[in-house]
């Protein structure tokens, strides 16, 4: 149901994402210089506010690795900047972790046409949060992650209701206190960056917000999962001529070994940088590694060890 256009100006009012700042009133008579240093200043207390929810997204994490390791996807769904922060992290996450398209999945309202354009009304509908959630028939082991900055974003807490209902982990990304994202989703994390240097513009400090975040949810998720050795990104998709230099360079940095040595482990291991690293610390070959992965659930550590290393 769509509030009047009266209650929803009462309710973006109370909301300190859209509060407005009379001291900033007059920002366009200042220098750009100026104005820079002000946006500059602003955004340096975003990783504080991130920093004040740490327990909540580690709590939240440690739910969606133990769900996406018996097979669960990771959901994110918003609209506007917040639905493109989340497609942006999705799709990010084949090439960096080389996991399956299927496995972290942005959806934005409106679909694919409103990552570049506004699609009107997308963003008011529980409703196609539903129907968008339905096609990708939802499991128990699956998350999905609300965004959204004001944390009333109907498509948003639409998308976590449904998803809740169902049995799939929920968790709630608002820029807001007391929101009603955060309230509807089992994990709620409200990171509170206050006002926006022009009010109401959300794609700023609440929008950096939202992809520290969103990096962490994925990132440390996978690394839980296995797919980092250290800090090395074992598991990344060679899929361009700079990737496959970073493959060899991420071998090389995990086993010491040299360049002839790095391009043979790749040879045999079909370009896999995981199962390369393990063939040559182990010293085993291409098949043995890979079968000492699959045995260990792909953790590297865990294959070494099963191997003797």
């Amino acid at each position: 149901m769509t509030s009047s256009p009266r209650r929803l100006q009462a309710e973006l009012a109370s909301l300190t994402t859209e509060a407005f700042r009379p001291e900033l009133a007059e920002i366009d008579q200042l220098s750009t210089l100026e104005i820079a240093r002000l946006m500059n200043g602003e955004d340096a207390g975003v990783a504080a506010a991130v920093a004040a929810r740490l327990p909540q997204i580690a709590a939240a994490v440690d739910a969606v690795a133990e769900r996406m390791a018996r097979g669960g996807r990771l959901v994110y769904a918003g609209a506007g900047t917040a639905g493109r922060l989340g497609v942006l992290d999705a799709s990010e996450c084949p090439p960096t972790f080389n996991t399956d398209p299927a496995q972290v999945v942005g959806l934005i309202a409106g679909g694919p046409e409103a990552m570049v354009t506004s699609v009107e009304g997308a963003e008011d509908s529980r409703e196609l949060a539903g129907r968008d959630l339905d096609a990708l028939k939802l499991t128990p082991d699956d998350t999905v992650v609300g965004i959204s900055a004001s944390g009333r974003t109907p498509y948003a807490v639409g998308a976590v209701e449904y998803a809740r209902a169902l049995g799939a982990l929920t968790v709630g990304l608002a820029c807001n206190e007391h929101s009603a994202l955060a309230a509807a989703a089992e994990h709620g994390i409200e990171v509170v960056v206050g006002p926006e240097l022009l009010t109401g513009s959300t794609r700023l400090k609440a929008g950096t917000a939202q992809k520290l975040v969103l990096n962490m949810l994925s990132t440390i998720t996978m690394i839980r999962l296995g797919k980092t050795y250290g800090n090395l990104m074992v598991d990344v998709r060679a899929s361009n001529d700079k990737l496959r230099a970073r493959s060899r360079r991420i071998v090389a940095l995990a086993t010491g070994a040299s360049d002839e040595e790095v391009d043979k482990a790749l040879t045999e291991t079909g370009g896999e940088v995981k199962n390369a690293v393990l063939a040559l610390l182990a010293d085993v070959d291409g098949p043995t590694a890979a079968r000492l992965l699959e045995e260990s659930g792909g953790h590297l550590r865990a294959a070494l060890a099963v191997a003797g290393t």
